[in-house]
């Protein structure tokens, strides 16, 4: 935690460096950008934050205001590539703010702001996009490989989690090979989170397990999973 805060308080001192210089002495790659950006606190070339993020952060699928878009390393793009989550503006479009991706006046490390990305996935998993490059001032031809995104804040974590938990529930009420503890450990963690949006599960055996869950919640108030 220490050193996590530690971090963040020099990301926040460079931030205020870079604010206090002329905009032509700027140059960044996209890892230290994302991480000023974001708040996220990992380090090292942008392909390895994805598993650099198991058990620290949450990770998904689903884009989220604040949370890093992982591109995977490719022919193209030998280190990978990050991006900070700006604005979702449909299911299948959000704007990103990143840096080191188009060159600008013919130089490389410019930050974009708000730039259009565009899932392309066949399963609409954001596994695969198209993103905005300023040269020619339309979306960019290719299609980028990623592993999904890496959420910042509780608020994200929270949506994140229920949505895990959701998967789970209805995963295991269709199932016949489920078993009745996975059932229950599905709806304790989604009443935990949304107990309003639990109710609405069917099934005899999820119902009473919910009904327990809602019970343990007014007792000893939500629990949160990390």
């Amino acid at each position: 935690m220490l050193k996590r805060a530690a971090a963040l308080f020099c990301s926040l001192l460079i931030a205020a460096f870079i604010s206090a210089s002329p905009a032509s002495a700027e140059s960044w790659q996209c890892a230290p950008y994302a991480r000023l950006a974001s708040g996220i606190q990992i380090f090292g070339n942008a392909a390895t934050w994805w598993n650099q993020a198991d058990g620290e952060y949450l990770r998904g699928h689903a884009p989220k205001v604040g949370a890093v878009l992982v591109f995977k390393a490719s022919h193209a793009m030998r280190v990978g590539h990050v991006a900070t989550v700006s604005e979702i503006v449909d299911a299948r479009t959000i704007r990103v703010t990143h840096a080191n991706w188009s060159p600008i006046n013919g130089r490389r490390g410019q930050i974009e702001k708000d730039v259009l990305v565009i899932d392309t996935s066949a399963d609409n998993d954001w596994s695969k996009v198209r993103v905005w490059y300023h040269p020619i001032g339309d979306l960019g031809t290719s299609a980028y490989p990623t592993y999904g995104f890496i959420y910042a804040d509780d608020a994200a974590l929270r949506v994140a989690a229920l949505d895990s938990s959701r998967a789970q529930l209805a995963a295991a009420a269709t199932s016949d090979a489920a078993t009745a503890r996975n059932m229950e450990s599905a709806a304790v963690t989604l009443a935990s989170i949304d107990p309003a949006s639990a109710t609405k599960a069917s099934g005899p055996a999820i119902r009473l397990v919910l009904a327990a869950a809602d019970e343990s919640v007014t007792a000893g108030g939500p629990r949160r999973s990390r």
